[in-house]
């Protein structure tokens, strides 16, 4: 079992910057590629970003790449979110996840954090 609890969401303006990070319980952090994701209203969950086990390959959608930047510590247990030149359309509840096949469809995810939100102002 993992517990994922996400924070450092909040409310920014465009063009602004936040980090976000998650924070995993359990011996076995380090099993899982970790992923961030996230949803506007209306819309459906989307990937964001995902890294590896040990954190040498990561991953970025097309619409936060340059922008975005994740990285893990497993010494911590913590996944991190760097969120820079924020757009309106970044505004979502951004979910933690734990995903024991490091493929980062949502369907394959093993486990999830309660979500945090962001809201970037025009």
């Amino acid at each position: 079992q993992v517990q994922l609890v996400e924070s450092g969401g909040g409310l920014v303006q465009a063009g602004g910057s936040l980090r976000l990070s998650c924070a995993a319980s359990g011996r076995t952090f380090s099993s899982y590629a970790m992923g961030w994701f996230r949803q506007a209203p209306g819309k459906e969950r989307e990937f964001v970003a995902g890294i590896s086990w040990t954190g040498g390959s990561t991953y970025y959608a097309d619409s936060v790449k340059g922008r975005f930047t994740i990285s893990r510590d497993n010494a911590k247990n913590t996944v991190y979110l760097q969120m820079n030149s924020l757009k309106p359309e970044d505004t979502a509840v951004y979910y933690c996840a734990a995903d024991l096949s490091g493929t980062f469809f949502v369907g394959r995810i093993d486990y999830w954090g309660q979500g945090t939100q962001v809201t970037v102002s025009s």
